[in-house]
């Protein structure tokens, strides 16, 4: 009887689920999980338990990526997505085949599983990996990135991570209609308004990707005129963060972008959206906050400007936090602290034209610098450079949701 089956593991599978969400304190009613990710969650446990590096027979990870022509910055992205301990997992016992949903043969991460899976294999026979396999598949997504000319790492993240979701989607494709997008949640409070609006993005969109890098990014305006507040909810799978100005060309924190990237903005008529109430362009206020805390969130620090004639760069020294970046102040009121450990860097150095991509990695207790081919042990007292671009953070604490 394939029903009573269907039922039993179902019901095992989502038992187990809740019972690890209440421990982690979370609410039931605050736990939404999609049955796909029930699934997942369950092989994941299996597969990643705490012995994961004997079932998976780990290497060290400490192995370089050959420079193809102008391919630093796709080894450095590379490198910091290979520890990212959950994608990492995943790839290597390609778990995709099992769960995927797309027709779309999944040629991009088939090659991606083979590069992490050259990076961490056991025998460490190589201490390079040729990339170009990789490259070539990439290269026929998203020809944009032909040829041989230096590209921007944090386009490129964005463009792989979306890439590797499309091929590994465990949903269908559904067409998306103007009926749908009319749809109103007005009557809603925030939290309910939000969740409604991530329920549909995961009836459509749902992966490792989604899991791991995506959270939801709340738009709030309100009108000077009629006081109306007006929310909108947007998906995101990094945060480009503005660098405050100094003139005297000193030190910032990340908080302090942070900050500069939530604090409310005042809109003129002519940049405002309509105001729900007045039914016209008015005067108001935005502010950014981020309404669902992804597990791994990546932090693009926006160190280039482009100006009518030209593209400059900051070098900015940006301190940052190695532990406990505490992102609650940003999210719903009253969140809570939702505290992050850092595992990853992007780095680039040079000019706009002249520049070089290198990553510095976590791997077990130790740091280690990757420039391409070459890797090297890293102390802590190394890693703060006016060269960090992109910073990956997972996160620490035990909820997985933050919602009010």
């Amino acid at each position: 009887m394939p029903g009573a089956s269907d039922v039993n593991v179902e019901g095992t599978c989502e038992a187990l689920c809740r019972t690890l969400v209440s421990q982690n304190g979370l609410q039931r009613e605050t736990a939404d999980i999609s049955q796909s990710v029930l699934y997942t969650s369950l092989m994941g446990l299996l597969l990643v338990a705490d012995n994961e590096k004997e079932q998976l027979s780990l290497g060290s990870g400490r192995v370089g990526l050959r420079n193809i022509g102008n391919t630093c910055f796709l080894n450095a992205v590379v490198q910091c997505l290979s520890h990212t301990r959950a994608l990492r997992n995943y790839c290597l016992v390609k778990s995709h085949k099992h769960e995927k949903f797309s027709k779309e043969e999944a040629k991009l991460m088939d090659a991606f599983s083979q590069v992490l899976s050259g990076l961490w294999d056991v025998n460490e026979g190589d201490t390079v990996v040729n990339p170009r396999q990789f490259y070539n598949i990439f290269k026929e997504a998203v020809p944009y990135f032909s040829g041989f000319s230096q590209q921007d790492a944090q386009e490129f993240l964005r463009f792989l991570l979306d890439k590797l979701h499309t091929e590994i989607n465990r949903r269908p494709y559904i067409r998306r209609t103007g009926k749908e997008s009319e749809q109103k949640y007005a009557i809603f409070r925030i939290s309910e308004e939000a969740a409604a609006m991530w329920k549909k993005h995961l009836e459509r969109d749902d992966s490792i990707i989604v899991d791991l890098f995506s959270g939801q990014l709340r738009s709030s305006l309100h009108c000077s005129v009629c006081s109306h507040y007006s929310n909108t909810f947007d998906v995101f799978c990094d945060l480009s963060l503005p660098i405050p100005k100094r003139s005297s060309g000193g030190e910032v924190t990340l908080r302090e972008c942070l900050d500069l990237f939530s604090q409310e903005e005042k809109l003129d008529k002519e940049n405002s959206p309509m105001c729900e109430r007045c039914n016209r362009r008015t005067e108001c206020t935005k502010r950014l906050s981020i309404q669902r805390f992804p597990q791994v969130i990546v932090i693009h620090l926006n160190r280039f400007t482009t100006s009518r004639w030209s593209i400059s760069k900051s070098t900015v020294y940006v301190s940052f936090p190695l532990t406990n970046l505490d992102l609650g102040p940003y999210g719903p009121v009253d969140c809570g602290a939702v505290l992050y450990d850092l595992y990853a860097i992007c780095n680039h150095a040079g000019t706009v034209n002249m520049g070089h991509y290198t990553a510095c990695c976590l791997d077990e207790n130790s740091w280690c610098f990757y420039n391409d081919s070459s890797v090297t042990p890293l102390t802590e007292n190394q890693l703060q450079t006016n060269q960090a671009y992109v910073l990956f953070y997972q996160r620490s604490n035990s909820t997985a949701t933050v919602r009010k």
